[in-house]
């Protein structure tokens, strides 16, 4: 069964807080948005900001229709790289982020060749911070570096994230990635990072990714369900499932054990029980299966799909706790990445589920 606060994680990951004190938040975006950063009991959580949520906060307590959950809440504070600019005045703001209370991310490039409304994928949002002029479409290795060593020296960042949109090129925008991650390594060569591509077509792009200075990859399919990925990513879902295995396969090769990872999205559709089982195989694989709920997010073409909608409560439970019995099986936790989202955790409820067993 599940531990009262781990059933109140999960249910919160859903149904999001209604709080009016989210320094650290984010509306819009390539991956899960439209989220204020907290520490739920001390732990880094990124919860749905909703007015209409059940959930409330009063002194540092979360509520639920006004009663005590038993958890506390904290705010995660504004970082003071925030507050500084390059010297041709971009924001360090519109150039990388915080996530969580220690995790610095940035999408190094805002666009993607598969935003058309043809081919985008109905769950992502990622030109729309660009539209809202809250980023830029290309960070350059050197304003990336810049801004991480301000975060890394103000703010105590302990990990960095680098995501890109798909471009037109062979590597799928990989080997811009790499370009920053080399230059951050320059000014802070001790710090891990985590990079995040679509499988490039020529895989000795990963070992440049690594070679790079990235310490962990995530190379994320959302889904594993052919007609899934037809529904929510007409273009992004053409490519085939081989090449991912592919991906992967070589990833753990050149990256190691449990340092890659992919998402998986639950409620698209998918059967739960297939949706466990193919999380069991890439776990044998040695990738880490990140499961976060799905969110019809604002700015995203979610409502095109029938039955967009977030997962049930008992739905979202039940996988994620019988993942996570599975990467307990394996010895595989998200903390024994270098860096990236399973290494954060904010974003899943896998990290709650973890210590339960998935009776």
């Amino acid at each position: 069964m599940a531990a009262p606060n781990d059933s109140t994680r999960v249910d919160v990951a859903i149904q999001g807080i209604r709080l009016l004190d989210a320094p650290v938040s984010r509306r819009s975006g390539a991956g899960p948005s439209d989220d204020g950063h907290v520490l739920l009991d001390g732990v880094g959580a990124a919860i749905p900001l909703n007015p209409r949520s059940p959930y409330s906060v009063r002194g540092g307590k979360l509520l639920l229709d006004g009663a005590d959950t038993g958890m506390g809440v904290e705010s995660v504070a504004r970082p003071r790289f925030y507050d500084l600019s390059t010297a041709d005045g971009v924001s360090y703001e519109k150039i990388a982020r915080l996530h969580s209370s220690h995790v610095l991310a940035t999408t190094v490039v805002q666009t993607c060749v598969r935003y058309d409304d043809a081919e985008r994928c109905r769950f992502c949002a990622i030109e729309e911070s660009l539209n809202q002029g809250s980023t830029v479409a290309v960070k350059t290795p050197a304003q990336i570096a810049e801004v991480a060593q301000a975060a890394y020296d103000l703010d105590g960042i302990t990990q960095m994230v680098m995501t890109t949109g798909t471009s037109n090129g062979r590597d799928r925008g990989a080997t811009h990635l790499a370009r920053c991650v080399r230059a951050v390594r320059e000014v802070l060569p001790d710090l891990p990072i985590q990079v995040q591509c679509e499988p490039p077509g020529d895989l000795a792009t990963i070992q440049e990714l690594y070679d790079a200075g990235a310490r962990s990859i995530g190379i994320h399919v959302e889904s594993l369900d052919e007609d899934a990925r037809r529904r929510w990513m007409p273009g992004k879902g053409s490519v085939p499932l081989s090449e991912y295995r592919a991906a992967w396969a070589e990833a753990v090769r050149v990256f190691g054990w449990n340092q890659v990872s992919t998402y998986l999205l639950v409620g698209l559709g998918e059967d739960p029980d297939e949706l466990v089982a193919g999380a069991t195989e890439l776990i044998a694989m040695g990738v880490y299966p990140f499961v976060v709920p799905f969110r019809p997010l604002a700015g995203t073409l979610a409502t095109d799909v029938d039955g967009a909608e977030a997962p049930a409560r008992e739905v979202l439970y039940d996988v994620t706790s019988r993942v996570a019995a599975a990467l307990r099986a394996a010895g595989m936790v998200g903390a024994g990445q270098a860096a990236g989202c399973a290494a954060c955790g904010a974003c899943s409820a896998l990290g709650a589920c973890s210590e339960q067993d998935a009776s």
